[in-house]
């Protein structure tokens, strides 16, 4: 009898995880999470500026979902973001988390073609672009508001140049996004762990096994931000075989970092120490794997089981009303989380995940099997 009552019960979460595996279901999945985010806005207001990182990496996502969209309601409503900002980048011009924004400003004018949706953000990037850019990124005297010297920034920044570049026809922010990338790269990617340190103030700090902290979020950052890139890069590029280089390097440690839970936990060398799930990490990091697949630069065999366990493990994070929880909360480093945290940056994470994922049953015919290892 109990070996009948754990066939059935087995049987049964298979049937589940198949479910939320299709298509459909990944959409309406995506629909009830964006829908309640729009809601919490209009109804409490903004925590957080609308110009600022945590909105404008939830706009990444938006933007995504959107484009899945019949209607172009979605986009309306990012179109009133920009109107409400007065299509401006934030206050420190020159600080990367004040011009995540520009992703939104350039992908918005690369559909409607209106000028004043980046004119801010172009005169931004063009000073950004003449910039010597010599300074050291030892995480002193404020180095953030000139350099990126913090893993996140290589999500806020190198994809807004990149999307202006793809906006404009103009190669030379793409071109300095590389450029900086790879000086941000050279200080702050762990060779042998391949994986990034969040800044330098982590080379020298363990978490309590002794490992090297290496942040889940921050990490997701790196990789969602070089797919945003290598999105909008021609593969003749001088830079293209290298980043793609970097991707599968990480892509490949990132995988074998998963958990059983199906996510990346806060901390990932140390997941012990922060047992619960964590979803903005976790769906920065599907949307980059996801990507690839879809884009022919990662085997689905070798990583199908890795995207469907996350999908999974992320579809389960989302309350009745479509609120995404275990979101960590904004910081510099792994910290504990629970069911009810959630922030917009991980609803965009999201967002971005289950786009992909959606392309890729799309690509299938919505029929990939979820295989159990």
């Amino acid at each position: 009898m109990r070996k009948i009552l754990f066939l059935l019960l087995f049987s049964y979460t298979i049937s589940v995880q198949a479910q939320w595996l299709r298509a459909d279901s990944i959409f309406a999945r995506m629909k009830s999470v964006a829908d309640w985010q729009w809601r919490t806005l209009e109804k409490d207001g903004w925590k957080n500026p609308r110009k600022d990182w945590t909105s404008g990496a939830m706009y990444t996502g938006m933007m995504a979902f959107a484009g899945l969209n019949k209607t172009d309601v979605y986009y309306q409503k990012l179109i009133q973001v920009g109107e409400d900002n007065k299509w401006q980048i934030g206050r420190h011009r020159h600080f990367a988390d004040d011009y995540c924004v520009g992703q939104l400003y350039s992908q918005l004018y690369s559909i409607y073609k209106r000028p004043e949706y980046i004119t801010d953000f172009k005169s931004l990037a063009d000073s950004v672009v003449i910039l010597p850019h010599t300074e050291s990124l030892e995480w002193k005297k404020n180095i953030q508001l000139r350099e990126w010297a913090w893993c996140d920034a290589l999500f806020m920044g190198p994809p807004a140049l990149a999307y202006l570049s793809q906006a404009t026809g103009d190669a030379k922010y793409l071109d300095k996004a590389s450029e900086l990338w790879w000086k941000s790269t050279a200080y702050l990617y762990d060779k042998k762990e391949h994986l990034f340190y969040r800044d330098s103030r982590y080379f020298d700090k363990r978490e309590k096994n002794g490992a090297k902290v290496f942040w889940a979020r921050g990490n997701g950052w790196v990789i969602a931000g070089l797919v945003r890139v290598l999105a909008n890069m021609p593969q003749n590029h001088p830079d293209y075989k290298r980043f793609v280089k970097l991707y599968k390097d990480m892509s490949r440690r990132l995988a074998k970092l998963q958990q059983e839970d199906g996510t990346w936990h806060a901390s990932l060398l140390d997941p012990e120490s922060y047992p619960s799930k964590e979803t903005s990490g976790t769906g920065f990091i599907t949307y980059a794997i996801a990507w690839g697949v879809n884009n022919d630069l990662l085997p689905l065999t070798k990583y199908e089981s890795t995207l469907n366990k996350a999908w999974a493990a992320l579809s389960t994070s989302v309350h009745d009303d479509g609120k995404l929880g275990y979101v960590q909360a904004q910081g510099a480093a792994p910290d504990k989380v629970g069911y009810d945290d959630t922030d917009v940056y991980g609803v965009g994470a999201f967002l971005l995940a289950g786009t992909e994922l959606f392309k890729l049953k799309i690509s299938q015919g919505s029929q990939l099997r979820l295989k159990i290892d």
